[in-house]
């Protein structure tokens, strides 16, 4: 209070011998000094959970036990979290010797237990402190109060009127001796001896040139009130000696919040303590800081910490993500978090006189059990035809260990050898995510086709995780699903001068469809047989079809060009229904063009320029029959089309084909001219088997185009008439087959005849001479 009579006494120092630790485990141990008091912290893996520290000095060896740690200035925690044990030991706590307040002697034994034996190690440090000492010093510990004064102070000029009644147990005393005397509430205790007060738990002591008073919390002389609606404990102490007629007397009040803490949704640790614990006292500044260590408050505002002054009360708010935090996980039915900070607080308060007073609060703050609940996000791509999941804010003390896909387990260190895999990212705020890749066609994805020819793949993921260090498994279930409209394959064609080329991109689901040229199925062997340039890959599949191969359809041929189109049909490889195509026309041009419908028309370009004599006039053809003639002519090229059986036609039968035959005279007459070179003959080849009818003046089928062939021969100069002929050139695809019977197509005498089978290809042929030698 008021009353901080002159005092000047007078300690003497216990003198000890110092140890060095040895054989504890480099890394293991950790001693720092900071500006008010000693900290060694301990891994437990080396301690257990049992270590037990001794405090050692000249008087004897002295067991920190929980009473006697807030008896004489220590504190020990055990921080599992962490994964060490912590001794704080104030700088006038028991054992310690002190050298003019200036330099600390700390002196320790750790003792543990390992495999059944006791095993001590010897602690030892010097400290001084890095600020000066305030007049007055206020410590609020975890497990007790501590209050040092300047022992030398001048008097102040003046008293208040109400610290008389402090006065009335010193005057009414009769020993010289020093008591104590508290006030609780507005009741003044009757005064103790100081050997009285210390079996109570009460310490004092005197330095060069501190008094000290410390207690544990929850004294029967202290007492809980309500400062500003924050609760306080407060002891308030009076030490007093009569000496003759004077009074010696040290008034020693202490006051901590004792306030839990609570915490904020939006994200912070809070905190609060009044602004102005004792009467006659005003705040100047706050200071604080994580673990011991103090800065400024502009400093820790620009940290995130939030400080305000709410009705008179200091309220801290520390964010979750406060650089010397703690966190753990914990698996409690889902994952969940718990966060620890070790608030250190200092205010500095002053009197009307400008006497300083500093109070610092050393507080462990603990958030309640807060959900963190993992989360999955499915980030597939259809195109890209695979699934990716990405499995976020997992924490940093959390590992991914397995995945379950669709009942198939894969620990995540092999995951990456088959081709699905997982990617492991590090985020700043120090959790964790993983990015799951497994391709639709990868054998564990489950696919179902829907009669809307929809698609579905669906993966069921079940991942198992592990807390660290206790490895305590939890598990995080997800399912992903993808829909694809399973149409047939497309694909993109080009044309181009020698051909048509057909390519596309391989999906996964392609299987359900077969490719088809006609009713043929495209297979190696199919290209091989007609030509195709084919080649199919992983990634696609690649079909050059050159012009006049099986399987083009012809029409609008002009001598200037014609157009070609090849179609690729798309079946249902279950029923073979034909359920889309790709039909490319293209457009060509060529010198010389023949084509055999199945329908029976010929349709021929041919370039007659050797068959022209010197003399003739261009553009004047016809066939056999001299009234056929061009239907459209261009300089030495001749464009006809018509029926093979018309115009003149021959027939040639041989086993397995029927040849239909005409050729092109120029200048509309059969005449031969002297310096024309070449005869130019057409022909139609048709396998024998493919004909419904075989000719007939009205009618004809076949189930297959024909092969057509452009005969350019030399003419004979010693036999111009002549029909044996020497082929110089030939323009067709597969070359006629021996003759063995010659006949006119349009022979009135024959006008039906029916070719049921191959075998009875004699007998229609011996019917055949017969009529034609009956004319």
């Amino acid at each position: 209070m008021a009353y901080e009579f002159c005092l000047g006494v007078s300690l003497l120092l216990s003198v000890w011998s110092a140890a060095k630790c040895s054989g504890i485990p480099e890394g293991a141990l950790h001693m720092e000094c900071r500006d008010r008091y000693f900290m060694i912290a301990v891994d437990l893996s080396f301690t257990g959970d049992e270590p037990l520290f001794e405090a050692v000095h000249g008087t004897g060896v002295y067991a920190i036990t929980r009473w006697y740690a807030a008896q004489c200035g220590y504190s020990v925690r055990l921080l599992p979290l962490l994964g060490h044990v912590e001794l704080r030991a104030s700088y006038f706590s028991c054992h310690t010797d002190n050298k003019d307040d200036e330099v600390f002697l700390f002196n320790f034994n750790l003792t543990v237990m390992r495999e059944g034996w006791e095993d001590s190690y010897a602690l030892t440090k010097t400290c001084s402190p890095s600020l000066p000492w305030s007049p007055r010093e206020i410590t609020c510990e975890e497990n007790y109060m501590e209050v040092s004064v300047r022992s030398e102070v001048a008097c102040p000029a003046r008293t208040v009127k109400d610290d008389w009644s402090a006065l009335k147990p010193a005057h009414s005393s009769t020993t010289s001796d020093w008591q104590v005397t508290f006030q609780r509430n507005e009741e003044q205790l009757p005064p103790m001896a100081l050997s009285d007060a210390r079996k109570k738990g009460y310490a004092f002591g005197l330095t060069d040139g501190r008094l000290v008073f410390r207690t544990p919390y929850g004294q029967p002389e202290s007492f809980s009130t309500e400062v500003n609606g924050v609760s306080v404990e407060e002891v308030h102490a009076t030490l007093f000696s009569r000496q003759s007629w004077v009074v010696l007397m040290v008034d020693l009040v202490t006051a901590c919040s004792m306030y839990e803490g609570s915490y904020d949704d939006s994200g912070y640790m809070v905190w609060q303590t009044p602004e102005v614990p004792y009467r006659s006292l005003h705040g100047t500044q706050v200071n604080i800081g994580l673990n011991g260590e103090l800065v400024a408050q502009p400093v820790a505002e620009d940290r995130d910490f939030v400080v305000g002054n709410i009705n008179a009360t200091v309220q801290i708010s520390v964010p979750l993500t406060a650089e010397g935090g703690y966190r753990k996980s914990f698996v409690l039915g889902g994952l969940f978090e718990i966060y620890l900070f070790h608030l250190y607080l200092e205010q500095i308060l002053a009197d009307e006189d400008l006497v300083e007073t500093r109070v610092r609060f050393q507080r462990t703050l603990s958030t309640p059990l807060l959900p963190h609940p993992v989360f999955t996000k499915n980030q597939t791509v259809v195109d890209e035809l695979s699934f990716t999941v990405y499995l976020g804010d997992v924490p940093e003390d959390v590992e991914l260990v397995a995945v379950n896909l669709n009942g198939d387990k894969f620990t995540v260190e092999f995951m990456n050898t088959r081709s699905h895999g997982i990617t492991k990212v590090v985020h700043p705020n120090n959790t964790l995510g993983y990015i799951l890749k497994v391709p639709f066609d990868d054998p564990v994805v489950l696919l179902q086709f829907s009669d809307d020819a929809v698609l579905h793949y669906e993966l069921n993921i079940n991942y198992t995780l592990t807390i660290l260090p206790e490895n305590e498994p939890f598990y995080h279930l997800t399912t992903v699903m993808a829909v694809i409209d399973a149409s047939p394959p497309a694909f993109d064609a080009v044309c181009s001068n020698s051909g048509i080329s057909f390519s596309r991109d391989h999906r996964p689901y392609d299987s359900l469809w077969e490719i088809s040229i006609g009713s043929d199925l495209l297979t190696p062997e199919l290209a091989a047989k007609h030509g195709y340039i084919m080649s199919n890959d992983s990634q696609s599949l690649r079909l050059m079809v050159p012009l006049f191969s099986h399987g083009y359809k012809y029409n609008g041929v002009t001598l200037k060009g014609f157009y070609g189109t090849f179609k690729i049909l798309m079946r249902d490889h279950k029923t073979s229904e034909v359920e889309s195509s790709t039909i490319k026309r293209c457009l060509f041009s060529t010198n010389e063009l023949i084509l055999c419908s199945t329908l029976g028309r010929l349709t021929v370009v041919a370039d007659m320029s050797l068959a022209i004599p010197s003399r003739g006039l261009p553009a004047r053809f016809n066939l056999v029959d001299k009234f056929c003639g061009a239907r459209e002519e261009s300089g030495t090229r001749a464009l006809f089309s018509f029926p093979i059986n018309i115009c003149g036609t021959t027939i040639e039968l041989s086993m397995g084909n029927v040849i239909y035959q005409n050729e092109i005279f120029y200048n509309g007459s059969s005449e031969v001219h002297s310096d024309a070179v070449e005869r130019v003959m057409v022909q139609c080849t048709y396998p024998l088997a493919s004909l419904y009818r075989l000719f007939t003046t009205f009618r004809f089928e076949s189930d297959t185009a024909g092969i057509g062939s452009i005969i350019h021969t030399a003419r004979p100069i010693s036999d111009m008439q002549s029909l044996t002929i020497k082929p110089t050139a030939v323009l067709q695809t597969t070359p006629a087959s021996p003759a063995v019977s010659h006949m006119h197509a349009d022979d009135p005498s024959t006008r039906y005849i029916e070719v049921p089978s191959f075998h009875k290809l004699a007998s229609v042929m011996k019917r055949m001479r017969t009529r034609i030698q009956a004319q």
